[in-house]
């Protein structure tokens, strides 16, 4: 056993638990209980600092350091390793070949066993590196993908005029004016349609590098100006004009305005390099091929396409080339054989649909997470700790009995198991279950159950027992009837090809298939872009989590053939980020913090001293601590060691001087009100009703754990998501708005899974037209309609397998969603839970 004495890590109310070692143990609860302060911030921590405390500290500043854990002893502790959904900073360098560590045996392949054309030197591995000055495109460095700015992105209206702003990439305000007298003095007219405007004009305005210097007559028209400069008046200023790319282009390169690059940005689209076509290597690291084929486009093949290339070369009587050596083959067939063996790796964690070459960014915390678990099965290590965060997260039930096998062989290897997890399935699967709760935040923080999964049924106070032993149905509702419709033809993204969908509108539709069939492609992506444009406005970027790399945007191909007309509002509710920095919290992006800060400065106090709201903002420099500018933290360089982030010495991390603090409402300061959680915060404002209206939003999705004040930073990407339905919630109630949602019951436990979807069908219930990228079985049973993605992933997918309503997926033998469905419709009738076993029979 793992003996854990006197944990007190966040919420943990001083708990004491045994943890069984060489077991598969899952750690259950409500978001927020406790689960992941014991399992990660409690027992993986300490080992972690263990081990560093072997480690030489000049090199301790290479690891992301967690710290020392609130804990009395923990007895039996093996080394940890973690795997996290989080990204790390993301980079668009990092690609699943080098994640994978694949790409670096791909590289040493090439150069020892490539087929070199006549008179070419022999290449070093480095050399066929697109990280590396010697291996990278000239054109590209490296990237494969080469910025540049498109008519249709800097002039997304060509109905309108120069004057009315159809150059939307110019500056805004007197700049963006300065630029259209400039035109209006070289006598191009700026109140003529743009698409009406001559092509050559059109083109001189957008491209050209010609940058002249003319009079500029402020608020002339064309014939002023002429009549003007006919009688030699002093113009207004001298102007110079810029084309709209240039500017575009000079502005990202140059802007130290972080809010001036992210507006720019919008305007650059991602092409293909023309010199390397996309294979990020120069000419001589291309002209090197093996199996007939050069590295580049080889990292291009998924990894079912790279299998079927490689297999032939694995076997010791397959031909290398009629020049190749008897060590040129033995080499090769070495590295194939190593690399097949990693990538069945990765087809058994369902994730043969991917590439080499693709990068990190665009792949689910899931995908990334699964990467990362076949990594360590290959490692063959024994005795060690494995700590996973929600490895189920984002996975089909199909692609779950994958992963249940890979945890197997690492338990069967002498390994201990431990994960946090809302799986109900995962939870059975495990030989030991520890609960904690009952409640998340202060309401929780206690081991209501440690032992064998069966013996939670008797605890009264969990959560969890109802779900994996009782009324595990999702809340019952009379499904609707779609009357009306939203057809979209010809949609074409990745893997999408020219498809047709009708997506019911005033009904609830979740869009279901396993990972990679393409489900984000048709709702995410798809569906977005074609309503927005139908809307006349740009959709989101879906690829703005790399810092400073403009948008990588492919937009989608497809029409609105019918219902158009039912949307008049588009409302997209991802994981992205609240904010970037802890100065974005709960209480600013939700809007609150506005309500109590003129809480306070209606005080007697406040009043008396003229503080106004601002004065309560611990981003304004009149209330905030001088120290820490009111981050409520400041950084300890260490020199050898990491960053360290310790509280304020002088605000204690309040973030506010003293004077501000002496202010007071019902008998809190404003830094105290900050830390409240939601449940807290909704007794202490009970007769404040702006604010309530947004706490009991928060409270009624299960975010009550969460203190107002709780930086972005702290937050997951599904409580992001959770925080901005409910600012999207807190608004006037308004019909005929079309909501996308991605997986919106991530990370959470049945329990608030239902609670989510309560506001879902609530916002339905309005009038509206809700769609949902959905795994959860549970959830699906309980929509008006499915849209079944398939049949396979990647290129086997991409296709609407079945539409209709979940009843009617039965029908479908080629649905790989059909069995695990059913199996939640047929029990729904008896409030049962599949039974995993039973599932598992059926599904095969």
């Amino acid at each position: 056993m793992i003996r854990v004495r006197g944990a007190r890590e966040h919420n943990l109310r001083n708990v004491d638990v045994d943890i069984p070692r060489e077991a598969l143990v899952v750690f259950s609860g409500v978001s927020g209980s406790g689960k992941s302060s014991l399992a990660f911030g409690t027992v993986f921590a300490e080992a972690q600092r263990r081990f560093l405390d072997s480690v030489a500290p000049y090199a301790r500043r290479l690891f992301d350091q967690i710290g020392v854990p609130d804990v009395d002893t923990i007895d039996g502790l093996p080394p940890a390793v973690a795997l996290r959904q989080q990204r790390g900073t993301p980079s668009v360098r990092s690609s699943v070949g080098s994640v994978t560590t694949i790409s670096n045996l791909l590289r040493l392949l090439y150069s020892r066993a490539g087929h070199y054309p006549a008179r070419q030197p022999r290449l070093h591995a480095e050399d066929f590196s697109p990280n590396t000055p010697q291996g990278a495109c000239s054109r590209c460095h490296g990237l494969g993908t080469v910025y540049d700015v498109t008519e249709e992105f800097m002039v997304p209206d060509a109905s309108l005029t120069i004057r009315e702003r159809a150059v939307a990439a110019w500056p805004t305000a007197w700049q963006g004016q300065n630029l259209r007298d400039i035109l209006v003095t070289l006598g191009h007219s700026i109140d003529t349609p743009w698409r009406e405007l001559p092509k050559r004009t059109r083109q001189w305005i957008l491209y050209t590098d010609d940058q002249p210097t003319v009079p500029v007559f402020a608020g002339f028209s064309s014939d002023e100006v002429l009549a003007a400069r006919k009688r030699k008046l002093e113009p207004s200023y001298m102007g110079t004009f810029i084309g709209a790319r240039k500017y575009v282009l000079k502005t990202f390169a140059t802007t130290q305005s972080a809010l001036m690059k992210k507006r720019v940005s919008q305007f650059l689209t991602g092409v293909r390099c023309p010199l390397c076509k996309g294979r990020r290597l120069k000419k001589a690291a291309l002209s090197v091929t093996f199996a007939g084929k050069d590295i580049g486009s080889l990292s291009q093949l998924s990894f079912k396409a790279l299998v079927e290339v490689l297999e032939q070369t694995a076997r010791p009587s397959a031909g290398h080339g009629e020049r190749a050596s008897a060590e040129n083959r033995i080499v090769a067939e070495r590295i194939v054989a190593d690399i097949l063996v990693r990538v069945v790796t990765l087809q058994s964690l369902g994730l043969g649909y991917l590439t080499l070459e693709r990068s990190t960014t665009t792949l689910s915390a899931g995908e990334l997470q699964r990467l990362r678990l076949a990594t360590q099965i290959r490692s063959n290590l024994f005795g060690v700790l494995y700590v996973l965060d929600e490895p189920t997260a984002g996975l089909h039930p199909a692609d779950n009995q994958a992963l249940f096998a890979a945890l197997d062989d690492l338990k069967a290897a002498g390994n201990s198991v431990c994960v946090v997890e809302h799986d109900l399935e995962m939870m059975e699967r495990a030989d030991w279950l520890i609960d904690v709760g009952p409640d998340g935040g202060t309401g929780g923080g206690r081991i209501l159950y440690s032992g064998p999964p069966e013996g939670l049924q008797h605890i009264a106070a969990s959560r969890t027992a109802p779900y994996l032993f009782g009324h595990g149905a999702a809340p019952a509702r009379r499904r609707r009837e779609p009357t009306r419709w939203l057809e979209l033809r010809d949609v074409t993204r990745n893997t999408l090809r020219r498809l047709t969908v009708r997506i019911p509108l005033g009904a609830l539709t979740m869009v279901t298939g396993i990972s990679g069939s393409g489900k984000s492609s048709l709702v995410s992506q798809a569906l977005v872009d074609v309503v927005a444009e139908h809307l006349g406005h740009v959709a989101p970027d879906v690829q703005s989590d790399v810092p400073d790399e403009p948008s990588m945007r492919t937009p989608s191909r497809g029409r609105i053939a019918a219902g158009g007309d039912g949307v008049r509002r588009l409302v997209t509710v991802d994981q992205r980020p609240i904010g970037r920095t802890p100065r974005s919290n709960l209480a600013t992006y939700t809007g609150l913090f506005d309500h109590v800060r003129h809480l306070f400065a209606g005080t007697r106090a406040a009043r008396a001293k003229r503080y106004t709201a601002g004065r309560f903002s611990f981003n304004m420099k009149a209330g905030r601590c001088a120290t820490c500018e009111g981050e409520g933290s400041v950084h300890v360089e260490l020199i050898f060691l990491s960053t360290v982030y310790a509280p304020c010495p002088t605000c204690h991390g309040t973030r506010y001087n003293p004077a501000t603090l002496l202010v007071t409402w019902n008998g809190k300061s404003i830094a105290e009100v900050l830390a409240l959680t939601v449940a807290e915060a909704v007794q202490f404002f009970e007769h404040e009703a702006n604010i309530m209206r947004t706490l009991l939003l928060l409270q009624a999705i299960g975010l009550d754990y969460l203190r107002l004040g709780q930086p972005a930073t702290e937050l997951s990407g599904g409580e992001a998501q959770r925080i901005k339905l409910a600012s999207e919630l807190q608004r006037s109630a308004r019909r005929d708005t079309l909501y996308v949602l991605d997986e919106p019951t991530t990370g959470l436990h049945p329990y608030d899974a239902d609670r989510l979807l309560t506001q879902l069908q609530r916002l339905v219930d309005q009038g509206n037209t809700v769609v949902v990228v959905e795994h959860d079985m549970r959830v699906v049973a309980t929509s008006d309609w499915v849209i079944d993605m398939g049949p396979g992933a990647g290129d086997a997918g991409g296709q609407i397998v079945a539409s209709g309503p979940p009843e009617s997926l039965r029908l479908r033998a080629d649905s790989r969603t059909a069995p695990y469905l059913m199996q939640w419709l047929d029990n729904a009738a008896t409030s049962a839970v599949p039974r995993t076993a039973q599932l598992r029979h059926d599904a095969r």
